[in-house]
């Protein structure tokens, strides 16, 4: 009894990592030399990750039976973010992309290009946007329900890319 509770978790090091299949694989060097292969590894529902060689698991085997054991977690201390306060969430990569829950309800997000896709819209309900660089766009631009491309301009002077007021009037 002694050595089957003995056996029922098992510290190791991720050895190799094999996301590819639905339900993740890992190779585990666990204590004492013993390597196991093509462990499950069990993942909180909504996130996934794949741990780079090195990162620390936690290995659990039913009724102490070595021959079929499932990773419950892993964690890499290596890139993992400190000094988090209480109550906040951070979601980290080992190349420095974060997103920080922050406390005061404020949301961090660093990293080097952030894509957004949305098949339908992306909706911001703010009083404010603000930016440190130029915006761009590819298509036409609405303000205040007129269109930025149909809007003609008077008094363009050639070369210079100034223009004067709306055609209509107003400033």
């Amino acid at each position: 009894m002694k050595n089957g509770l003995a056996n029922l978790f098992a510290r190791g090091v991720v050895a190799l990592g094999n996301s590819a299949s639905k339900l993740q694989s890992l190779q585990l060097r666990l204590l004492a030399g013993e390597v196991k292969d093509n462990m499950e590894h069990l993942e909180p529902y909504g996130f996934t990750a794949c741990p780079k060689e090195g990162a620390e698991a936690l290995a659990a085997f039913m009724g102490g039976d070595r021959s079929h054991g499932v990773v419950i977690v892993v964690a890499d201390r290596r890139f993992r973010i400190a000094g988090l306060k209480p109550g906040e969430v951070a979601i980290y990569t080992d190349e420095g992309d974060r997103i920080h829950f922050k406390r005061d309800r404020v949301i961090d997000i660093e990293t080097v290009t952030l894509n957004i896709k949305a098949t339908d819209s992306v909706n911001f309900d703010t009083p404010l946007i603000k930016t440190t660089g130029r915006i761009e766009s590819d298509g036409d631009q609405v303000a205040a329900g007129v269109s930025q491309v149909e809007h003609p301009h008077s008094d363009v002077q050639a070369g210079n890319g100034q223009s004067g007021p709306p055609v209509g009037g107003g400033a």
